[in-house]
């Protein structure tokens, strides 16, 4: 706090969850808060997950009556609000608004084009994520199911197998989810051995007389 303005800095990913945290961190200010402004420099990636993050801020400050600025943005998440037609120095700011811009990145040299970023691997990514939300829910569904863990964790196991692999979140879910029903293709075993290493990671150790290679629901099949 400074005065009566709340300045957060958010650090690492915006992915499912965050918007929650914020929530929480929203509704501990103190009575006196005349503005909250975020520093989004710290912030290395984003998906979805991200916009809901955003429309949380913009409702706390309707609520409140407070302004409310994003700002800082920088690498694949400022690439990101440019893909969603956002504006990327503050995805907040009222369209039209005389509002000095915060600084992001530096000047084109004078007499050349401005670098326009890559955008086509980040909307293909974009689109698989919206796509791939009811199945990925589901998987992390039966996944707290089967192991008793929280969403977060769940969540966590579906990434790290994805990232292991190197198969979309997509695969990954529907490899949990084939297993659930007993149906559809084998999983990839590329995706299998991922996703056991990752619930090894995540949960713990099997009980005695249990199979270490996931064999319970909600794990790929063999």
């Amino acid at each position: 706090m400074d005065a009566d303005r709340a300045l957060l800095t958010p650090r690492g990913e915006l992915v499912h969850g965050c918007a929650d945290a914020l929530a929480r961190k929203l509704a501990r200010l103190p009575a006196r808060t005349a503005r909250v402004d975020l520093d989004m420099s710290g912030v290395r990636f984003m998906d979805t997950a991200g916009l809901r993050f955003l429309e949380v801020l913009r409702d706390h400050g309707r609520r409140r009556s407070v302004p409310v600025t994003a700002t800082g943005w920088t690498g694949q998440p400022r690439r990101i609000l440019a893909l969603v037609g956002l504006d990327t120095t503050d995805p907040l700011r009222t369209p039209g608004r005389d509002r000095a811009p915060a600084p992001a990145t530096a000047p084109a040299v004078a007499g050349e084009p401005a670098k326009r970023p890559p955008l086509r691997e980040e909307a293909e990514l974009l689109r698989a994520a919206i796509a791939a939300r009811p199945a990925v829910d589901r998987a992390r569904g039966l996944l707290m199911a089967a192991h008793g863990c929280g969403s977060d964790t769940a969540w966590r196991i579906l990434r790290e197998a994805s990232r292991l692999s190197g198969a979309p979140l997509r695969t990954v879910a529907a490899a949990v989810t084939a297993d659930a029903d007993r149906a559809g293709p084998r999983p990839p075993e590329e995706v299998r051995k991922a996703l056991v290493t990752a619930l090894a990671r995540h949960l713990r150790p099997p009980r005695a007389g249990t199979d270490p290679e996931g064999a319970d629901p909600g794990t790929p099949h063999r």
